[in-house]
């Protein structure tokens, strides 16, 4: 979602609020802005689109000051222009805002009838007047944030400045992540390290409902009933050299060719490959006592979830129920005793999934998390941390993250068999070896990149895509779909391949590209079976599978595209490659955004 920065410095710091700003551009954004106080006054410098439009507004009319905050908004509530975009100012107060404020119509109503004049439509405005008005009524900045955060329903992350003192700035967090910097002489708040990674690795995580006063000296933390707390500082470890895209064109390709190395780092963290076995963290709670799984996630997530869903019950042959986190908590769910919930996130601050897992949490379920970021809410609340060691992922729409979602949820499935007495040492030595040919696999995938570049027009010039698949690689043809909506703009839907007959069929024709994927192995002559139903009526096939399946089925096909063997335990890993890159380059084709595609953002933070 949105971005903040805001910086004490020694010196002027617009130009480094702006690189900070660069560091959260991955997140999605379409509007950023940058204030200080300067002279007694608080100035701002605000721009609709890209940040370059910011720089050339800075570069027309420079904003001096050491004490700023700075921020790129993803429009919620009021289109995307410059009015509303952030920070929102007073007379006396600048603030910048992730999330939503609920009650935002009947505090703007308030406001209005006290004579207060507004200049956006946004929902952040009537926070930048709620702590003005106290201020201006003499009220210190310190008592005015603690009169007004208690009366703010949501999710917020907030970073607020005060012409009357120039030397601080007040942060707070409400489902919204925040963090402060602690510098040399300097302090800094950010939505995440890697905002502040080029000015320090000392990082304090906020708690849920805390709030902040940030000198030039440290920092004076509140819990949400105002009493002094204190939140240990880490190195955050997140660098500059994490976020360069090295010599590839875009992050995205940089993160899709990332994953060999990604996931052997993962796998490493989870496999003995001495004993060959599943190792993970040892939970506070007994894994064989679980009687029921439910997986909660959003997005490229929630089909990790998907596939996972096979491995769980086929190895430790437990039930598992999948939702869509913004769905999980409205058809009010059952659940039973001795349950764990797993919920999937790369940032780990995801809003739906953070608010089912605390859902879970109140109906008595254990709790996994599988994230990216160990530091997030969703890791910090958790009975039982799971971390995907991908690194920081930039490209908007998530790769590298998926294949070691999945890399770590296929060793949790066999650690649970292994709890359940499911799973005997030579199987386990089995799965494990299977797990460990899986970055070599994703390697030799990628050499297909530049056959299934030279196939991309195929696609490119399609209004409508269909994806095929069965068992494990159905939620693979839904993540396919997925990437190419995300970053084409082209419509795409994945099937289940024996769906096509009960009604997708009917959309069939010579202009309508149908990608396949179908490994060779126990549902290969099934799915192909139903590819051949296509070809039947004109469609256009596109084949995905290994030299025995193209072999087999490849004739009449448009394209085919040739994967390496491996194991099925396996295979949603390695044939998440070339879905990866037939929407990437689609999308070079086409020339879209591919890193920022339109109307998306990196993490969710609001419902």
């Amino acid at each position: 979602m949105c971005g903040i920065i805001g910086i004490i410095g020694k010196d002027d710091v617009a130009e480094r609020l702006v690189e900070g700003l660069r560091r959260l551009e991955y997140r999605g954004y379409d509007s950023a802005g940058v204030a200080t106080i300067h002279d007694g006054a608080i100035e701002r410098r605000r721009a609709e689109g890209k940040l370059a439009n910011l720089v050339k507004e800075l570069d027309r009319d420079p904003l001096p000051g050491t004490t700023g905050i700075a921020h790129t908004r993803w429009a919620t509530h009021g289109a995307p222009t410059t009015n509303n975009a952030h920070p929102h100012a007073t007379k006396e107060v600048a603030l910048v805002h992730n999330g939503i404020i609920e009650n935002f119509k009947a505090l703007r109503e308030e406001l209005t009838a006290r004579g207060r004049v507004f200049d956006s439509e946004t929902d952040t405005e009537v926070v930048a007047h709620l702590v003005s008005e106290l201020v201006e009524q003499g009220i210190s900045p310190k008592d005015a944030v603690a009169q007004v955060l208690p009366r703010l329903h949501g999710a917020f992350a907030l970073a607020i400045l005060f012409r009357s003192s120039p030397d601080m700035l007040i942060g707070a967090r409400l489902g919204s992540p925040l963090v402060v910097g602690y510098g040399d002489g300097e302090t800094y708040l950010g939505s995440d390290a890697l905002a502040l990674a080029p000015l320090t690795q000392r990082i304090a995580y906020l708690e849920e409902g805390d709030w902040v006063i940030v000198t030039a000296g440290g920092a004076e933390i509140f819990d949400r009933d105002n009493n002094p707390v204190e939140r240990p500082i880490t190195i955050s470890g997140v660098t500059g050299e994490l976020i360069s895209k090295g010599n590839h064109r875009h992050y995205m390709l940089k993160e899709i060719y990332e994953q060999p190395v990604v996931v052997a780092q993962t796998l490493r963290s989870y496999l003995r490959r001495m004993e060959d076995q599943v190792s993970l963290p040892v939970p506070d709670f007994d894994l064989g006592a679980i009687r029921r799984v439910t997986i909660v996630a959003c997005g490229t997530s929630y089909y990790a979830g998907m596939v996972a869903k096979y491995w769980f019950e086929q190895f430790a042959r437990v039930p598992v129920d999948i939702d869509v986190a913004s769905e999980f908590r409205y058809r009010a769910p059952v659940m039973e005793d001795g349950g764990l919930m797993i919920v999937i996130s790369q940032s780990g601050e995801t809003a739906d999934t953070l608010a089912a897992l605390r859902h879970a949490r109140s109906e008595g379920q254990k709790i996994a998390a599988v994230v990216n970021v160990p530091t997030s809410t969703m890791a910090r609340e958790a009975d039982l941390l799971l971390p995907t060691h991908a690194g920081p992922e930039i490209g908007v729409a998530s790769t590298k993250a998926f294949t070691c979602q999945l890399a770590v949820l296929a060793a949790f499935a066999a650690n649970l068999a292994r709890a359940k007495g499911r799973l005997d040492g030579k199987a386990e030595k089995e799965l494990v070896r299977h797990l460990a040919e899986a970055p070599a696999a994703l390697n030799a995938a990628l050499a297909y990149d530049e056959s299934i570049e030279a196939m991309a027009h195929l696609v490119a010039g399609a209004r409508d895509v269909l994806y095929l698949g069965r068992g494990p690689d159905y939620p693979l043809a839904l993540e396919g779909a997925l990437k190419l909506k995300e970053i084409s703009y082209i419509h795409a839907e994945g099937y289940a391949a024996g769906e096509m007959k009960h009604g997708p069929i009917a959309l069939i024709d010579d202009k309508v590209p149908v990608i396949v994927l179908a490994p060779s192995g126990p549902l290969f002559e099934k799915t192909v079976s139903n590819m051949q139903e296509v070809q039947a009526r004109g469609g256009k096939v596109v084949l995905i599978s290994d030299y025995d399946g193209v072999q087999a089925a490849g004739e009449g096909c448009i394209a085919t595209i040739t994967m390496p063997k491996v194991h099925p335990l396996i295979a949603p890993m390695v044939y998440a490659v070339p879905v990866q890159l037939l929407a990437y380059h689609v999308a070079v084709a086409k020339g879209t955004d591919v890193d920022q595609p339109r109307n998306l953002a990196k993490s969710v933070t609001v419902e």
